[in-house]
Order: C-alpha cells, then sequence, then structure tokens
C-alpha cells in the first residue's frame, strides 16, 4: 500500500471533476455525454500542431481497442487510461497488491493510483512519439537526425499528454454521474462504429478502389465488373464481413440473455424458492477487452522500436518484434502474429498466421477469464458469502459457506473457462470472415450498448416511478 498510496497522493494534484450535487435528471446525463461525445470527435480530426507527416498507418486494431487516430490529438487515444488499468487489475489478481477494493477507501486510493500511472504512461509514451521523429523526416538515426527541432518536439509531446489528460476528465465526468456509463467506453463505441460506418459508406479510394462496401459495390456493378469480387476481397469490406457483422451481432445478444439457474431456498421462509441466474457468457467481453489492450500495447511499442529505434537496438531483437516487406508491409515478427487477419483471403493466405493468432487470443482469454472472476469478487467464495449474507442457501445442504462455494464451483469456474473460450472463438471467427470493426471491436461494442440501454431504462424506471428511488436508496 505505500507505493499505491504516494501515487494517489500525487493524484490529488491532477485536475479532476467533482461528484453533482444532486442527480443530474436522465435528459441532463444525455446531453453531457453528448458533449463528451463531440468534443472526443472533434479531437480526433484535430491535426497535431507542428508536425509533418501523420506517421505510419496504425493497425486497426489499435484504432479500435485505442480509439486512437494517427496524427491527431487522439494519437494515444485511450491508450495510457486502459493500459494502466490493465497494469492495475494484473497487479491485483496476482496479489503483487494487496488491496481490498469491497472498501470505499482502499478502492479510492486505488483508483487516484491508477490515475497517476496512466499519466506517467502518457507522458512516456508522447516522449517516445517525438524522441523517434515519428512526426518528421529524418537521416540516420532520428533521434538526434529528425528535420524537427527540439522546442516543436516538446510542444507536440505536451499536446499528446494534455489530449490524454483531457480525456481523462471527460471519462471521469461520467463516471462519477454527470453522464452515463463511462468515458472509455463511450469513446471505443465510436471508435468501433465509426470503422463500421466509413467499411460500409466509405466514398474514399485506395490505389483506385473505394473502401467502403456500398460505393465499391456500386462502381463494380456499373463498370460491368466481375460480381465476385463483391463477395471477397483483399482486405475485407466485403458481402462476406457485411452478413458476419450480422450475424454476429445477432449471435451475441442472443448469447447474452442465456442464463445458467442454480435453485436456492431461505431456511426462514420456507415457502420462498428462487434461483441465481448465472450469465452465460459469465466473464462478458472482458477476456476480449484485455486481449485488445495487452495486444495494442505490444503492436505500439514492437513497432515504434523497429521504425524509429533500430539504431539502438540488435537486428536480431528488431526481427523478432516486427518484419517489413520492401514495399513497407508487416509481414512477421511478435506485432505480426498478434495483429488479426482481415477477411478470408487474408485468413488464407498465411494459415500460420491464423493459427498462431487463433490459439493465442483463447489462450489469453482463459487466463484474463479466470483473472477477472477472482479480481472482480465473481469467485464462488464471494458468490457464496454473498448468498449467505442474503439468507439463501441452496436446498439439501447446510447453511456453511464452504459446502455452498463447492457446488457453487461447480458452475462458475467450467463456465469462466467455457464463456472465455467462446468469446475468444467468435473474435477469432469474425476476423477470419472480415467483420467489419474487427472481432474484438464487434464484441465491445455490443456489450457497452447493452450496457447503455439497460442503464437508460433503469434511469427511466427510477425517473417514471419515484417511488423506487426511496425504495432501493436512490
Amino acid at each position: 500500500m505505500g507505493i499505491l498510496s504516494a501515487m494517489a497522493a500525487v493524484a490529488k494534484y491532477i485536475p479532476a471533476v467533482p461528484k453533482p450535487k444532486r442527480r443530474p435528471s436522465l435528459v441532463e446525463r444525455l446531453i453531457w455525454t453528448f458533449l463528451a461525445l463531440v468534443v472526443y470527435l472533434l479531437m480526433s480530426h484535430t491535426p497535431l500542431y507542428g508536425i509533418q507527416v501523420t506517421g505510419p498507418e496504425q493497425f486497426l486494431l489499435i484504432q479500435v481497442i485505442f480509439a486512437a487516430h494517427s496524427g491527431t490529438l487522439m494519437e494515444l487515444g485511450i491508450g495510457p487510461i486502459v493500459t494502466a488499468g490493465l497494469i492495475m487489475q494484473i497487479l491485483v489478481g496476482a496479489k503483487l497488491i494487496e488491496i481490498d477494493l469491497t472498501d470505499p477507501e482502499e478502492r479510492r486510493t486505488f483508483t487516484m493510483a491508477q490515475k497517476t500511472i496512466a499519466l506517467i504512461l502518457a507522458a512516456f509514451q508522447a516522449s517516445m512519439y517525438t524522441l523517434a521523429c515519428r512526426y518528421w523526416n529524418f537521416i540516420g538515426n532520428p533521434i538526434t537526425h529528425c528535420v524537427a527541432g527540439w522546442h516543436i518536439r516538446v510542444a507536440v509531446t505536451i499536446q499528446l499528454f494534455l489530449a490524454t489528460l483531457l480525456i481523462m476528465i471527460l471519462d471521469e465526468m461520467i463516471q462519477k454521474g454527470w453522464g452515463i456509463g463511462s468515458g472509455v467506453s463511450l469513446f471505443i463505441l465510436a471508435g468501433v462504429a465509426t470503422t463500421i460506418f466509413w467499411n460500409i459508406f466509405s466514398p474514399l479510394k485506395v490505389q483506385g478502389e473505394y473502401i467502403g462496401f456500398i460505393p465499391y459495390t456500386v462502381s463494380v456493378v456499373t463498370s460491368n465488373g466481375d460480381l465476385t469480387r463483391i463477395i471477397m476481397r483483399p482486405g475485407g469490406r466485403d458481402l462476406i464481413g457485411l452478413i458476419a457483422t450480422l450475424a454476429f451481432t445477432i449471435l451475441l445478444i442472443y448469447l447474452s440473455s442465456m442464463r445458467v439457474e442454480i435453485p436456492i431456498t431461505s431456511p426462514r421462509f420456507y415457502t420462498i424458492k428462487s434461483r441465481v441466474p448465472l450469465q452465460f457468457l459469465y466473464v462478458t467481453n472482458i477476456p476480449v477487452l484485455f486481449i485488445g489492450i495487452l495486444y495494442s500495447n505490444v503492436i505500439v511499442f514492437a513497432t515504434l522500436i523497429r521504425r524509429y529505434l533500430s539504431a539502438l537496438v540488435p537486428a536480431q531483437i528488431a526481427d523478432f518484434l516486427v518484419k517489413y516487406d520492401e514495399q513497407g508491409r508487416v509481414v512477421g515478427g511478435l506485432a505480426y502474429y498478434l495483429s488479426s487477419p482481415h477477411g478470408v483471403i487474408s485468413a488464407t493466405y498465411d494459415p500460420g498466421h491464423t493459427i498462431i493468432y487463433s490459439i493465442l487470443v483463447i489462450v489469453f482469454a482463459i487466463i484474463f477469464g479466470l483473472m477477472w472472476v477472482e479480481v472482480a469478487g465473481l469467485n464462488p467464495s464471494a458468490q457464496a458469502q454473498q448468498l449467505i449474507d442474503s439468507g439463501f442457501e441452496v436446498p439439501g445442504l447446510r447453511r456453511n459457506p464452504k459446502i455452498l462455494e463447492q457446488v457453487l464451483a461447480k458452475y462458475i469456474y467450467p463456465l469462466t473457462i467455457l464463456s472465455s473460450i467462446i468469446v475468444a472463438l467468435i473474435a477469432v471467427a469474425a476476423d477470419i470472415l472480415g467483420a467489419y470493426g474487427t472481432g474484438m471491436g464487434l464484441l465491445l461494442a455490443i456489450g457497452i450498448l447493452q450496457q447503455y440501454y439497460t442503464t437508460i431504462a433503469y434511469e427511466r424506471a427510477l425517473e417514471a416511478y419515484p417511488l423506487l428511488k426511496r425504495i432501493i436508496g436512490e
């Protein structure tokens, strides 16, 4: 707790948003959420002042998971924020940090320390980008032979840092009750929705072909071209990808509504019998989110080291991180195998890449799923204690937390592993079929939309029936 307390003390000097003195109405919260979204979209289309080039094209996974846009104020996106969250969750899950997240004071310390880590990561990554001359031309060593002066590089670093700070403030504003949900979820959803929209409707051309599926289809049909190109084309954005997007959306909505029910009863009121509904997708989209964060960070730093800092690292390490062909495309290395295939053609062109990527996603999904169940208090012991505290028990068993824990463990751990594998397979299959927005992005977007629907329905019920507020203590 010593290091956490020190970082939490630093966070006291970081600008923060106070909680609202009264609970805002649903309309007010929607307005604040919309304004936060507008600010994010403006930042994602505002180029950095002082840059010469926008830098290399980002991996699609980074754009989706980090809601990042190359060459703009949202170059880093929400990367530092979600990376800090992943680091803290891993430290707690591995018991390297002893903290009780059910204690409000310790949870506040945890949150404050996470803010400090996020800003440290933002400062480090922004410094790395400008130090490596990412946005300017250079000859030889990018550190010493960059065309941009040090005052310009410092200015760009400050822009990236302050942009991350503003995103943190927007996220905190929404989470503290001014808006709905969380800023991180909102920005991820905006990033996925933007990607899907442009994959379908974009009128821009790359190498003479339209990016968007509909403009591309119209151009092929009007020119009497080969219609099979509409069904499948390199890079995805084809008919198979569109159908896969719709099919996996329906499948995810259906699976999220499935429940595994455990019968319970009350020893004090024998007539009261009920069931504990465990969500079939018990870990929801959390493993996929953690995988996306991990992969995106590895890809970011691997490409940064290879492209700009290769003079400072041995060639073997640089090749291990990422390899480029003569056209500048990524063809090997760790970053390559952690990036998803884009469509059927890409998946079948290099089956080794597809197989390795699929295996890694499934393995990491199981690891992160089990870790999340322990950290989030969804493990059998926590669930058993909650049932005992509520006065319920499983029929035919003594009112003993240990016995109840053993019963719940038979459901929870297999369900955790099974649901982790299912979401991993959906993410992989969606990538192979070229679903728009990537498989991970689609999983996150559907989960976030369902959370927003549930939250808005809950808020509308409270406003329609004020008596409910007193009953539940709102």
